[in-house]
């Protein structure tokens, strides 16, 4: 009797991790532990992929599962100066809070004839895939990697990657790679030159802290200062205006916009109240009106969405991007981390808009 083909399917997160195992296995799966508490195994039998009946694991990472490093010659701040980390050597491995996950990988896989690799549709995703797929590799070089490409986790997306799975892009994951390089370089060369430069110029001031600097950190950081400037260098000034409601006969309440908007003196606001006290009856002598058209909301990339978000609900950036990865999980949105107002063709969009109707 032929031995049943094994599949390692490996995500992003454990809830994607679980929600995808749900769906494939419709509800119905094992779970069991791995090497990491965070981390469970989902495993299912008699699910058909790859034109095979196979048994399928399900397991995840927690985001990178490697991280950026000098070597190890290049790692103490008093052994070399700063300007060599521009050339200096680099390695990723896996740092030590991630170990279990990746003892789990190691031994799932070796059971294993596919590897599909189910983490986010963004470039940090293939990135991260990628990761993934090195350490099973490195383990089992026969293994057979698979990319599941899927923008929302609903059961007809979850179908469709896994009858139409791909292959790692490379140039993607090269990309990550380059901007974690640059990211690294810049970062600790200028931070170690800072840092050693200002604690001579000022070391009662800075004593034993770091000077951080980043590619991303200081442009934000002059946003925030030149706001703060303008904050500060405004003189407010008390203005006053005058308010005029109706209610008609029907119970409609109107409420008149004044053309002045405001005036900044009391007394001429007081001088103007009383004469419409004086006399209270208006007289309408002319009525506009033109068409109005409210157009269809579109797609939110991520910035506009943390925009939307602050502007409207008050909501700060991070919570919003929590509740988004809540929504997305459960397949309520589509993936929130992304540069485009878009939406893919594969998107079942009528579905997920329908599955929000039920709520007044």
């Amino acid at each position: 009797m032929s031995r049943r083909c094994k599949v390692l399917n490996v995500a992003e997160k454990n809830d994607v991790a679980k929600e995808v195992a749900s769906i494939m296995a419709g509800g119905r799966f094992n779970r069991r532990e791995g090497f990491s508490k965070f981390n469970k195994i989902y495993e299912f039998d008699d699910f058909n992929i790859l034109g095979e009946n196979c048994t399928m694991v399900v397991t995840s990472v927690s985001g990178h599962l490697m991280e950026l490093d000098f070597d190890p010659a290049y790692r103490s701040w008093s052994n070399c100066s700063p300007l060599t980390l521009f050339t200096a050597g680099v390695r990723k491995t896996c740092p030590e809070n991630f170990q279990p996950i990746k003892r789990t990988l190691e031994k799932e896989v070796k059971g294993c004839k596919h590897l599909v690799l189910w983490t986010d549709g963004d470039r940090e995703g293939e990135n991260i895939a990628e990761e993934i797929a090195i350490v099973c590799l490195n383990v089992k070089p026969s293994i057979r990697i698979h990319r599941a490409r899927f923008s929302e986790i609903t059961p007809q997306s979850i179908t469709r990657a896994c009858g139409h799975l791909d292959v790692l892009d490379q140039r993607v994951t090269d990309a990550v790679n380059v901007r974690q390089e640059l990211d690294l370089r810049v970062g600790c060369a200028f931070t170690r030159f800072q840092t050693m430069r200002l604690k001579q110029a000022f070391p009662a001031v800075l004593g034993e802290q770091l000077v951080s600097y980043g590619p991303c950190q200081f442009p934000t950081l002059g946003f925030v200062v030149d706001r703060y400037k303008q904050v500060q260098a405004f003189i407010p000034e008390t203005f006053y205006k005058i308010k005029v409601t109706h209610q008609t006969e029907d119970g409609e309440k109107v409420e008149f916009n004044w053309k002045r908007v405001r005036v900044f003196s009391q007394v001429v606001c007081q001088v103007l109240h009383q004469l419409c006290l004086e006399s209270p009856t208006a007289h309408v002598v002319l009525t506009q009106s033109k068409p109005k058209s409210k157009w269809r909301p579109l797609p939110l990339d991520t910035v506009e969405l943390e925009k939307q978000a602050s502007r409207k609900l008050h909501i700060n950036a991070k919570e919003t991007m929590r509740i988004a990865e809540k929504l997305y999980t459960q397949g309520y949105i589509s993936y929130p981390r992304t540069e485009t107002n878009i939406f893919p063709d594969s998107l079942d969009l009528a579905t997920i808009i329908s599955a929000q109707t039920v709520d007044p």
